[in-house]
């Protein structure tokens, strides 16, 4: 998986609509360029290809704000809702993945249901503890990484990192279940998106020829 399309995804279908220079300043607003892929030649082209693929909806308007070339405005279609929660889901679950995918569905974990969440966090703790199970089978990492010499240090560093994940897991279903933030169907949501126009204190100021306002 990718964590350009579900941050690209994830951010259309919060604004309901928007053109490619409102997605790329939401994720700049995130801080994702520097903890993801989503650098501005990645998220235009991601948009083209979402729209082509139906899971977007591209709307040709004209002229831009700035004058110019025509802008498109993409919205999100029934068939993307489907692949961005897909995406989710996967994200949220799956140990394997990457910080960036990881980090891109926590982002949006609040689009979904406040049950629907914890099942999901309660699965991902679920598998991490069966991979644990299986790679320390015939390792105990109780007896040191020194039984593989220095390579033990390998799995060392997977065990760490799996323990913190899930340590981290747990607490957030904690909070969760404590009642922290507002979950679909509860009420008026965190709103994560910058309005149209508004300064976005984070941009990177970098100009890109997709950059049409």
């Amino acid at each position: 998986m990718s964590a350009i399309r579900l941050l690209v995804l994830g951010a259309v279908r919060q604004h309901g609509r928007a053109h490619g220079y409102q997605v790329r300043n939401d994720l700049e607003y995130w801080g994702a360029h520097e903890w993801s892929n989503a650098k501005p030649g990645s998220i235009y082209h991601a948009l083209k290809q979402m729209a082509k693929q139906g899971l977007l909806h591209a709307h040709e308007i004209a002229p831009s704000t700035a004058g110019g070339p025509p802008r498109t405005e993409y919205e999100i279609t029934d068939k993307g809702t489907g692949e961005f929660l897909r995406l989710l889901h996967e994200a949220l679950v799956a140990y394997d993945q990457k910080m960036d995918i990881q980090s891109a569905a926590i982002g949006f974990i609040v689009d979904l249901r406040r049950d629907e969440a914890l099942g999901l966090l309660r699965q991902r703790i679920r598998g991490i503890e069966e991979w644990r199970a299986a790679v320390t089978e015939h390792y105990i990492p109780e007896d040191g990484p020194a039984q593989l010499g220095h390579i033990g240090e390998i799995m060392n560093l997977w065990l760490h990192t799996a323990d913190s994940d899930a340590a981290w897991t747990r607490g957030l279903i904690e909070r969760i279940e404590g009642g922290a933030y507002t979950f679909a169907g509860e009420g008026e949501p965190f709103v994560g998106v910058l309005a149209q126009g508004e300064e976005n204190p984070y941009a990177t100021g970098v100009a890109h020829p997709g950059d049409v306002r």
